[in-house]
């Protein structure tokens, strides 16, 4: 069962912010997720789990995650086979 926890700031006015990745995750991963949950909490939390595994923490990284950056992440955990395609790839690094 594929499952992805959102954990948002409800004092910091984070829902929008974490519905509108919860709807473009469920969006790219439509037939791979199960289950995904936004967990109302409070303290600046903004993090993003995928089957149980911590993929992003904006205390540990000090920023939001790029939505593309997300789900980067999140495909490597629920389904690493997957290409997603041009659109959703991370971009190249500049050389």
């Amino acid at each position: 069962m594929n499952r992805v926890e959102i954990r948002y700031c409800t004092q910091c006015r984070w829902l929008l912010r974490a519905a509108w990745m919860a709807q473009e995750l469920l969006s790219t991963f439509e037939q791979e997720l199960d289950e995904l949950v936004l967990q109302p909490d409070t303290g600046g939390i903004f993090e993003v789990r995928a089957n149980g595994e911590l993929v992003w923490s904006r205390k540990q990284q000090g920023r939001f995650p790029e939505i593309t950056e997300l789900k980067q992440l999140v495909h490597d955990y629920i389904a690493p086979e997957r290409d997603l395609g041009h659109a959703d790839r991370k971009p190249a690094p500049k050389s």
